[in-house]
């Protein structure tokens, strides 16, 4: 079994100001298996792999390639010696088109001057053939929905023939179609002797497609077993470190009086058209729907950062306008948006700034200054709340794991206190323990009289959090359920109607 290690990690050290993220850690992978890495959001799983991919220089440890010893110094080295990584968070050059995303860098030279565009094409095709995935090489990145810019993504790491392939949380932007061909892609590679390192916080994607598991805690190995040998229970319970008996809080939150009336509401850039419909006081409202369906669309479109063509809204029965985010956030609402990183978080600034950034009304004093008391409050009832994981109020949001991040813009939110909360994707990127708790926030919320709506992928949480679920097909409203009547076939039934 050793001669079969591609890759080990051992005693694998990192700090960062403040912080010990990674503490002796050690891993061995097996080529032609997939090993899976699992942990809480900030157990250091990213790092470990950011260490292996030269985005990190490790303190201490070593790194061992096929029996040789490795220290990459960056990622360009590490694609270049069979090691490439499927990145969490998308950083691609949008107002490009997809070939020149797959081959920047190592564009192929006519007469070692001109770019061979012929050449780009057909190999593209060719990877696109190979994988299964119908995307015109030409199109420009920015027009693409995120499931089909992830796609591109993971064909540009097969592109590079990689005998290591770390995939960083690769469905959290796909839907259960998209997961299954990944899946095939996956086990293609597997075939062929890659070693896949598979990071997830899905259980179920999980126990169906690795072969091991490696669990993480603090910073440090916890366990590796064969995923045949485990179950949820204790996937969790080694995880947190805690049983963790329910996935969803109990649903206390009560229905009341409408408090939201959407009328007619079009797009003017989207194919978003005709919709309509009403929420109420104490209610989570979930959207589901296929990619593209226009869940996303729908949200932007009341909070105003999309432009609408036509249509109403009204909140306690009185219209708003909504034309901008500054108004929307005035008038009582607040949008969580699907990609953190691109609209959603200020890397540069610390925590604290990053956390009342919305709400610097508040914390003005006589009209002239900032409380630095007054924010400091606030933050440390977000860090509380959320329980983020962080040294300091100071630190950098960078510095923090994606889970981590999304736990700050979700806390900043709060912090407005609005009528109407918009969360696209709240979830996304988050460890099961975190889950349940910002589920906890937003029954507490709904609970308060305040009325959430929410978009998930994942249909197992509109069903367990929802108390109504609206189903967009082809930038329609298809279906208006019961969560607790409902089922995902009645779901996917509707969100298939109109495409």
């Amino acid at each position: 079994m050793e001669n079969d290690v591609l890759l080990r990690m051992v005693d694998i050290c990192k700090e960062f100001p403040g912080v010990k993220a990674l503490d002796n850690v050690s891993l061995s992978v097996r080529k032609g298996t997939v090993h899976a890495l699992m942990g809480e959001n900030g157990a250091g799983k990213s790092t470990l792999m950011k260490c292996l991919f030269g985005i990190y220089g490790k303190d201490n440890g070593k790194i061992f390639l096929e029996g040789k010893e490795i220290n990459f110094k960056s990622s360009k080295e590490a694609l270049e010696n069979g090691v490439a990584m499927v990145h969490q968070e998308l950083n691609q050059a949008l107002k490009r088109n997809v070939m020149d995303n797959i081959w920047l860098g190592r564009y192929p030279k006519v007469g070692g001057i001109m770019v061979n565009e012929r050449k780009i094409y057909k190999d593209t095709k060719a990877t696109f053939e190979e994988l299964g995935i119908k995307v015109d090489p030409k199109r420009i990145m920015s027009t693409m929905p995120v499931s089909q810019r992830q796609m591109v993504e993971i064909a540009k790491a097969v592109s590079y023939h990689s005998k290591v392939i770390v995939f960083d949380e690769p469905t959290s932007s796909l839907t259960e179609k998209e997961v299954d061909h990944l899946f095939e892609i996956i086990n293609m590679l597997r075939n062929r002797g890659c070693a896949i390192i598979y990071i997830s916080h899905k259980m179920a994607e999980i126990l169906k497609i690795s072969d091991e598991v490696t669990i993480m805690r603090d910073g440090q190995h916890v366990a590796t077993k064969p995923a045949k040998d485990l179950t949820n229970e204790e996937i969790i319970k080694l995880m947190v470190g805690r049983e963790l008996t329910n996935q969803f809080p109990p649903k206390t939150n009560k229905s009341g009086d409408v408090s939201l009336e959407v009328e007619n509401l079009t797009a003017q850039y989207s194919h978003l058209k005709g919709v309509s419909f009403n929420a109420h006081c104490g209610e989570i409202l979930g959207l589901a729907g296929l990619d593209g369906s226009g869940r996303t669309e729908m949200l932007e479109n009341i909070f105003g950062i999309a432009t609408r063509k036509y249509g109403t809204i009204k909140l306690h029965g009185k219209p708003v306008r909504n034309k901008n985010s500054q108004e929307s956030i005035k008038n009582g609402f607040a949008m969580l948006t699907e990609e953190r990183r691109a609209t959603g978080i200020f890397s540069i600034l610390n925590i604290r700034e990053n956390t009342v950034i919305s709400s610097l009304k508040k914390h003005k004093k006589h009209g002239l200054y900032l409380s630095e008391k007054s924010m400091k409050k606030d933050t440390k009832w977000s860090i509380e709340a959320m329980r983020t994981k962080t040294p300091s109020q100071e630190t950098k949001l960078r510095a923090l794991s994606g889970g981590n991040q999304q736990k700050v813009i979700l806390g900043r939110w709060l912090l407005t206190t609005p009528e109407i909360l918009l969360l696209d994707e709240p979830t996304r990127g988050i460890d099961v323990g975190a889950k349940y708790e910002i589920y906890q926030l937003i029954i507490d919320l709904a609970n308060r009289g305040k009325t959430v709506i929410m978009v998930s992928s994942e249909m197992p949480e509109l069903l367990g959090i929802c108390d109504r679920i609206l189903v967009m097909s082809g930038g329609r409203l298809a279906g208006d359920v019961n969560a607790a009547e409902t089922t995902q076939e009645e779901i996917m039934a509707y969100a298939a109607k109109y495409v």
